[in-house]
């Protein structure tokens, strides 16, 4: 049997983890390792400066006192033992697409398992006012899962999954959206010579782009976007690279 590992940002307990966990088990065996708590927004981080606590929350199904990041971690050195066929994370409770993909602890335990030598999932579904429905959302997940374990991803890649809330009408291939944010502050005054700063939501302006994942999901479509670790601009190595030979030597 296939080994799939889940892990989510939301927390051990949320629906949308079970829902995926749920669907997944029809492709292979399901083992689930989440945070014990929401972690939301904690991006790539890595849990170094203290011990971190596994619990076995029932059979295959753990938490981790940890990030996303942590917990795909553990799963692969503690609990698994190996490199599962398949590493999926969500479902996100709200979109994860453009920029806010750096923040993301969905897409950073996706991340983790491409790092760690697994193919990747990251599914996140549009927020709604009322409750939310991750049927369709799973349903899309097992799709790509199954098409992903039989047919694999190029190297060190991961496809970031956005669902809109409404009936979809099908999956398309997207980039990831820009933007331009300010984001929100409010500080009461505390004690003398102290502040307490909340950061809130940010105020968004996209960058209009037909292709990008956040206007592929408010026409009413799946976006898959790939995802890949190197981070290298390589269109501006020759730029660079100009800088690097005009800059003045300096005078000892």
């Amino acid at each position: 049997m296939r080994q799939i590992l889940v892990t989510n940002d939301d927390g051990v307990e949320a629906d949308g983890l079970r829902a995926l966990a749920k669907t997944l088990r029809t492709l292979g065996d399901v083992t689930v390792v989440a945070p014990a708590e929401e972690a939301s927004a904690v991006s790539h981080a890595l849990t170094v400066r203290r011990p971190l606590q596994l619990r076995e929350v029932r059979e295959a199904w753990y938490s981790v006192d940890g990030t996303p990041t942590d917990c795909v971690n553990v799963a692969i050195s503690e609990v698994m033992g190996r490199v599962p066929d398949l590493v999926v994370s969500g479902i996100n409770n709200g979109l994860n697409v453009g920029d806010d993909v750096t923040y993301s602890g969905t897409v950073a335990g996706a991340l983790e398992g491409v790092l760690l030598g697994a193919p990747a999932l990251a599914v996140s579904l549009q927020r709604s006012s009322g409750s939310m429905d991750y049927t369709a959302a799973a349903q899309v997940a097992r799709q790509l899962a199954a098409s992903v374990l039989d047919q694999g991803l190029p190297p060190r890649t991961l496809l970031n999954v956005n669902v809109p809330r409404r009936a979809h009408h099908g999956i398309r291939i997207t980039v990831q959206a820009r933007r331009t944010q300010a984001f929100g502050m409010h500080g009461p005054s505390g004690v003398e010579g102290e502040s307490l700063v909340w950061i809130r939501s940010a105020e968004l302006d996209w960058e209009p782009d037909a292709l990008s994942d956040y206007a592929t999901v408010l026409a009413g479509w799946v976006s898959v976007t790939p995802l890949h670790t190197d981070w290298t601009n390589h269109t501006a190595l020759d730029v660079v690279e100009t800088l690097i030979v005009t800059t003045p030597t300096e005078v000892e």
